[in-house]
């Protein structure tokens, strides 16, 4: 999964999609967090949509293209954790987190993973997409 990593964090703003209460697929921008332990993180805030939509119907998608024309496809299913090793590291990851949620105590702070995550890699270089599995 690390070039899954490489190619997350150099195209910062993917496109996140779900599916909504209304039974209806919802996309929105979403960002990439960390890795650890072989698990992609996420966050978000107990009072969007989104956490209420991943609690109802948990497997989710993103994607993202690059400047280059290559893109992702990332899927898996969302599973929320209470880790505040891990909340503590995505605060400090990211200066925008940390201006919504100030710290990793916030009660409305919510962090997810993607549990049996599958991604491919494609672009249209006529090679075969790479596919990566955690």
């Amino acid at each position: 999964m690390n070039e899954v990593v490489k190619f997350l964090i150099k195209n910062p703003v993917q496109y996140f999609a779900t599916i909504g209460l209304d039974g209806k697929p919802k996309v929105r921008p979403f960002q990439f967090m960390l890795e650890q332990k072989g698990k992609l993180y996420f966050c978000t805030s107990n009072q969007k949509d989104v956490y209420a939509e991943i609690k109802e119907c948990p497997y989710v998608e993103l994607s993202v293209s690059s400047p280059t024309f290559a893109w992702i496809r990332l899927s898996g299913k969302a599973v929320f954790s209470n880790d505040i090793e891990i909340k503590k590291a995505i605060i400090e990851h990211s200066e925008l987190v940390k201006s919504i949620y100030q710290t990793a105590e916030n009660p409305t702070f919510e962090i997810f993973y993607l549990e049996d995550a599958k991604a491919v890699i494609a672009d249209f270089s006529g090679n075969p997409p790479a596919e990566y599995t955690s």
